[in-house]
């Protein structure tokens, strides 16, 4: 399966940005809800056990999502998380995190696609959880790229992600309990490739046009469509814009503008282990 294998590929990138850090370093705050590098490692790992967890045992992966839910409810899923990891910070839980996804890609890409598996909510595709845990791991590494500053040569399996930003359309209206307006924008986007991605209809009045990374930055919240250089055409594509979403749970605003960028290299903020990233 192709999700699978583009799963491992962003995880090792990410892991491959961070193997060099000391463990201080995983202290550091990223602009992502001022969570640090230990933070998002540990949300990447615990989420990608339980998604593991799900494709192995559905019943065992309910009874574990029963005890999250009242801290997802109360907002409160880091206090969770910390207990969970019950004290693995730092290298030994990027260690960690890495020694867990290699074999979970070979599960996955070992699995049957079209099967279903258990997850907060509805049940899913094993193709639809691996992708899902992709597009968590490349847009919590995007704060870590933001921090180390570091600009992302991003590779065409952001596709993923872009697809899964289309069909996530209807979900970021519904979220609201707003009626997604029709129709939905084209979407044209350019791959890292250079390739063109078309998805819609074509017409010129409701559109979205520019490079995919962009566009998977906005669906995923970790840029403000104002920092962007997206072209934005017709009411509908521009509301969507505006609070896209493609990620399940409650309802989530987008970073204001000017808040999320990489970071300059050489900064007095970012002298990363004593030295300067």
């Amino acid at each position: 399966m192709q999700q699978a294998a583009d799963f491992l590929a962003e995880s090792e990138t990410l892991y491959s940005l961070l193997a060099d850090l000391a463990d201080e370093d995983f202290g550091q705050a990223t602009a992502f809800k001022g969570w640090t590098l230990n933070q998002v490692v540990g949300h990447l790992h615990m989420w990608n056990w339980a998604a593991d967890l799900s494709l192995r045992d559905g019943e065992a992966f309910l009874a574990f999502f029963s005890s999250v839910s009242a801290q997802l409810r109360e907002g409160d899923l880091g206090s969770f998380e910390n207990r969970w990891l019950d004290g693995l910070k730092g290298r030994v839980l990027l260690a960690e995190w890495r020694k867990f996804y290699l074999p979970m890609a070979e599960r996955f890409g070992a699995a049957d696609p079209s099967a279903r598996v258990a997850w907060a909510g509805p049940s899913m595709s094993v193709r639809s959880s691996i992708t899902a845990r992709l597009m968590e791991t490349w847009a919590h590494g995007q704060a870590i790229y933001d921090l180390l500053g570091v600009v992302r040569q991003n590779a065409d399996r952001i596709r993923n992600i872009a697809v899964l930003g289309v069909n996530t359309y209807g979900w970021t209206f519904k979220v609201r309990n707003l009626e997604p307006p029709q129709p939905i924008p084209f979407v044209s986007l350019t791959a890292p490739s250079g390739a063109v991605w078309t998805f819609g209809e074509e017409h010129d009045a409701e559109r979205i046009d520019g490079l995919a990374e962009e566009f998977c930055q906005v669906v995923t919240q970790t840029r403000n469509v104002a920092d962007t250089r997206l072209r934005i055409t017709g009411p509908n594509a521009n509301a969507w814009m505006a609070r896209a979403q493609c990620f399940a749970g409650r309802a989530e605003d987008p970073p204001p503008p000017g808040t999320r960028a990489t970071r300059p290299r050489g900064s007095a903020a970012q002298r990363i282990g004593g030295r300067t990233s």
